[in-house]
This record gives C-alpha cells, structure tokens and sequence, in this order.
C-alpha cells in the first residue's frame, strides 16, 4: 500500500506540474516511466545490461562472501592475525570503495575486472566485520564441549564456530549486498562500458528523465531481488533460530 501511495504522490505531482521548494514540472510522470520500462522490456540491449550488471555483483559478492568470512574467522579466533592483519584492515575499511576506482583502473588490465574488485571490496568489509563480531561472541562452552568429546580444531570451526556465527554472517551479507549494488552501479556510470549503472547515465546525457528513471527502477529491483535472495538463503541455512512468527522476508 505504501508503494502504491508513493506511485501515486509522483504522479499527482508530475500531473501537476508543481513548482514549490522542490521543482516537479520536469520530472516524467509514473505513465511515462511505465511506457518506457515496457518499451526496453522488449529490447535486446536492456537485458543484456541487466546480466552485466547481474555477473558483476554475483563474482564481486561471492568474492567477499569467501574471503570476509575467512578473514573475519581468522582475526576472531587467532592472535596472531589479528595482530598481523586487523591493523591493515582497520586502515581501509574507513575508505569508501568507489574511492579505490583509480587504483583498480592502475590495477587491473581490463574495465571488467576493475568493477568487479569494487564490487568486491565493497562487500568485504561489512562481512568481515560482522564475521567477526559473530565469532568472538560465541560461548566458550560450545568449545569445551566438542575439545572435552575429543574433537580438534577443525571439528571446532565446522560444528561450532561456523554454525554459531552464521546468523551474525548473515547479517553482514545482508548489508555487503546493497553496499555492491551502490558501488557496481557508481562503477559503471565513471568506467563501465555496459550495465545498467552505464546505461542510466547515458540516458542522462542525452537528457532522457523518463530512461533515467527506467535505470532506477531497474537498479531498485535487482537489488530488492539480490536482498531477497540472500535474505532466502540465511533463514533456510538458520532455520534452527527460534523466529516470531510473521517475520518473513520484510
């Protein structure tokens, strides 16, 4: 209802041509965005930027899944890398990603590989951290248990630690997803060659508001479809978690 709310306010003030501190009249109304949209839904082009889009945000996010969860589990459980690396990782998590497009344009030979380390390093940090938080909280009960049983220390981090950190794991994969879409989308509107990050600011180049719109529309889909997806994915991997019932994918 809220949406539908929203639509109709923009559409109201489109129609309207209102003019008061916020200006209006050249804004595309809701009718005109719609028949855009359905206009590329049927073009080849369109769809081919939302793959481009769509494989740059998988590699990137898996990516970072791997190696925030590693790195997160290494500096929770181990002095000694987080003696090692948590400084060096402290420095860079306060650099936004999108900062770090020169020194992947220095980096990486081809456009393509440069968006997806954005993407990637975007994700990272909040997994990473998140991961890590996770660990460090787990009771050390849960340890002692499986090392008294006889277990080591890999029964430890498959029986233990990984399961007892997946719901705060989540959580930093929840957050890493929209941080990759705000970047890969940056990306590809300063370097990218396709997507649809590209794409909505050659619209806006040429002045086309209502093909703009199209992009933020689109843009706002795949990552509520992305979200949703890990979203999925986290409460069947934590359906163990004691959840008030109601609470779904909202």
């Amino acid at each position: 209802m809220s949406l539908i709310a929203a639509l109709a306010l923009w559409q109201l003030l489109t129609t309207l041509d209102v003019q008061l501190w916020l200006r209006f009249d050249q804004f595309p109304s809701v009718t005109d965005v719609a028949r855009e949209f359905g206009q590329r839904l049927g073009d080849g082009a369109y769809w081919q930027d939302v793959v481009d889009s769509l494989r740059r945000i998988v590699t990137g996010f898996l990516l970072a899944a791997v190696l925030g969860v590693a790195a997160g589990v290494a500096v929770g459980r181990t002095r000694w890398a987080a003696d090692l690396i948590g400084p060096v990782l402290e420095v860079l998590r306060p650099v936004p990603a999108i900062a770090l497009v020169p020194v992947a344009i220095l980096l990486f030979p081809s456009n393509e590989q440069g968006i997806v380390f954005i993407t990637c390093t975007a994700a990272f940090f909040p997994v990473l951290v998140a991961t890590r938080h996770a660990v460090r909280a787990l009771a050390p009960v849960w340890e002692e248990a499986v090392l008294t049983m006889g277990g080591g220390r890999r029964r430890v981090l498959v029986s233990v630690v990984l399961p007892g950190a997946l719901p705060g794991i989540f959580g930093g994969l929840s957050v890493g997803i929209g941080v990759s879409w705000i970047c890969v989308i940056s990306a590809e509107m300063i370097s990218g060659e396709y997507g649809i990050g590209y794409r909505t600011w050659q619209d806006y180049t040429v002045i086309d508001y209502p093909g703009v719109f199209t992009g933020i529309v689109s843009i706002g889909l795949l990552g509520w479809l992305t979200s949703t997806v890990v979203e999925l994915l986290g409460r069947r991997l934590t359906h163990w978690l004691p959840r008030r019932e109601g609470s779904a994918t909202s």
